[in-house]
C-alpha cells in the first residue's frame, strides 16, 4: 500500500528576511528607506532592523538598532581602535549577545511583523574574510528565517574594467561564504546614462557577465595594468568556471525597478510560495527564471537605464 504524504510543508508564522551588504556609499540605507515604503504599500508587515553600529544618519525609523546595544563611536572612545578595527569588534560582540539581545528582541517584533530588511555594515572584510556576520546570519537561518542576501555595489564599476573585475571577485567570494540564497544588485542604475560613454560593452554584457577575455583585453590597453594580465585572467576563470555571478539592475526611486527586484528576492528567500498568501499562475510565473522572452527582459532590465 502506497503511503500518503503531506502534500505541502507548512512552517508555523513564516518569517523573511533580507541582507542587505555591499560597500561603503553603495546604496544601503537609501534602498532600505525606499524598500520599507515599498513593502508597506504592498502590504507586508515589514521592518527594518539597523546592524550597522556606525549608522548615524538613518533614513528610516528602525524597529530595531544595534546602536542600542553598542556603537563605533564608543568603542574607538573606549577601546582606542581605529574606525574599522572598532566595527570589527562591534561585529563580534553582536555575534556574541545574538541568545541575550538580538534573538530576544526579534521575537517580540514577531508579533507584529514577518519580514525583515536587515541593514548591514558597509566593511566589506566583515562578509569576505571575517566570520562574525556569518554567524549572525547561520543563527538567523537556524531560527528559522528565510533569508537571502541582497549584495548592493554601485553601478559606476561598470565603467572601468578593473573596477568590475574586482567586484566580480569580491561578489563570487560572498556568495560563497555566506552560503545562502543571494541577489547581486548593480545599484544607482538611474545614473548609469552619465556613465553610458565610458562602458566599453552594452549594459547587459556586465549583468549577465559575459564572455570576460574582451575585459582583459581592455585591461591589457592599460600599461599599469598588462603587467598583472596573468593574474587578471586567472580571476576571470575562476568566475567563469563557477558561474554564479550575475547582476540586476536597480534604481530605488522607480516602482517598476523594486517590482522586477522584488520578484527575483521573492524566489530567493521562498516569500512567493509564501502559505497562506494569494497565490495565481502569473504571480508565480514572474517570479520563475525564463518566465519572460530576451527581448521582454532587456526592455525591463535594461532599456530604461540607457539612452
Amino acid at each position: 500500500m502506497m503511503q500518503r504524504f503531506p502534500t505541502q510543508a507548512t512552517v508555523e508564522n513564516p518569517r523573511y528576511g533580507q541582507l542587505i551588504i555591499g560597500p561603503p556609499g553603495s546604496g544601503k540605507t537609501t534602498y532600505c528607506a525606499e524598500a520599507l515604503k515599498f513593502y508597506r504599500e504592498l502590504g507586508r508587515q515589514v521592518g527594518v532592523v539597523n546592524l550597522d553600529p556606525a549608522n548615524e544618519n538613518m533614513s528610516y525609523e528602525p524597529v530595531l538598532s544595534v546602536m542600542e546595544l553598542i556603537t563605533v563611536e564608543d568603542c574607538m572612545e573606549h577601546l582606542k581602535l581605529g574606525p574599522n578595527g572598532a566595527l570589527m569588534h562591534c561585529a563580534e560582540y553582536l555575534a556574541d549577545h545574538l541568545e541575550d539581545w538580538l534573538l530576544p528582541a526579534l521575537r517580540k517584533l514577531s508579533a507584529t511583523h514577518n519580514y525583515f530588511l536587515f541593514d548591514c555594515p558597509g566593511q566589506i572584510e566583515l562578509y569576505t574574510h571575517h566570520t562574525a556576520m556569518a554567524r549572525v546570519f547561520e543563527r538567523l537561518e537556524r531560527e528559522r528565517y528565510s533569508l537571502v542576501t541582497v549584495n548592493l555595489i554601485d553601478s559606476h564599476y561598470c565603467s572601468e574594467p578593473a573596477k568590475f573585475i574586482a567586484t566580480l571577485l569580491m561578489a563570487l567570494n560572498t556568495m560563497l561564504r555566506m552560503s545562502l540564497p543571494h541577489v547581486n544588485v548593480l545599484s544607482k542604475a538611474d545614473l548609469l546614462k552619465k556613465h553610458e560613454t565610458k562602458l566599453h560593452f552594452n549594459v547587459d554584457y556586465y549583468t549577465d557577465v559575459l564572455d570576460l577575455k574582451y575585459l582583459l583585453d581592455k585591461l591589457d590597453d592599460d600599461p599599469a595594468m598588462r603587467k598583472y594580465h596573468k593574474l587578471n585572467a586567472a580571476i576571470c576563470s575562476m568566475v567563469e568556471d563557477y558561474a554564479l555571478v550575475s547582476f540586476q539592475l536597480l534604481d530605488v526611486f522607480s516602482t517598476d525597478s523594486m517590482l522586477r527586484l522584488r520578484n527575483h528576492i521573492d524566489k530567493a528567500n521562498g516569500y512567493v510560495y509564501k502559505a497562506g498568501e494569494e497565490q495565481t499562475v502569473n504571480s508565480l510565473l514572474a517570479c520563475t527564471v525564463g518566465a519572460e522572452t530576451e527581448a521582454a527582459r532587456m526592455e525591463h532590465d535594461v532599456q530604461p537605464y540607457v539612452d
